[in-house]
């Protein structure tokens, strides 16, 4: 699971822009300010798409998991920007998903099963389906 931001118009022209004027709205990413959309993604471990939302760029990253994984069971792996203790808990109990991310650094380590580790790497999987989404395919109307 992981989301990316999906850019309508550069920093300077935000005043200016009126297509998404409703839907859009300036968000953060660990690389810089943007005027857009997210993409939240979540796929399996082949690459396949299992569901995704769109969301305003100002969301955060924890609100619309509980609808992207309310048809899913098992284990959920996950970049840093999802973590949340009470939402661990709270998608354990109601759905029985368990969502399994990396320790940020100020973070107390915890001990994590061998697999989980291993399991942690196959998260670039849904980096390169995020990259064709985004530079090999070329959306025309």
């Amino acid at each position: 699971m992981d989301s990316t931001s999906l850019k309508v118009c550069h920093n300077r022209r935000i005043s200016q822009h009126k297509v998404f004027k409703d839907v859009a709205a300036r968000g953060k990413t660990s690389i810089d300010w943007f005027f857009g959309l997210k993409l939240h993604l979540v796929v399996n471990d082949k690459g396949e798409l299992l569901n995704f939302q769109v969301t305003s760029g100002n969301v955060n990253d924890c609100k619309p998991v509980p609808d992207l994984l309310q048809k899913l069971f098992g284990k959920v792996f996950a970049d840093k920007g999802y973590i949340s203790q009470k939402m661990f808990k709270e998608l354990l109990e109601s759905v029985g998903v368990q969502v399994v991310t990396k320790l940020k650094r100020n973070m107390k380590q915890r001990l994590m099963p061998f697999a989980d580790r291993l399991l942690l790497r196959k998260r670039a999987v849904v980096e390169t389906v995020i990259d064709q989404l985004k530079n090999r395919v070329r959306v025309t109307f």
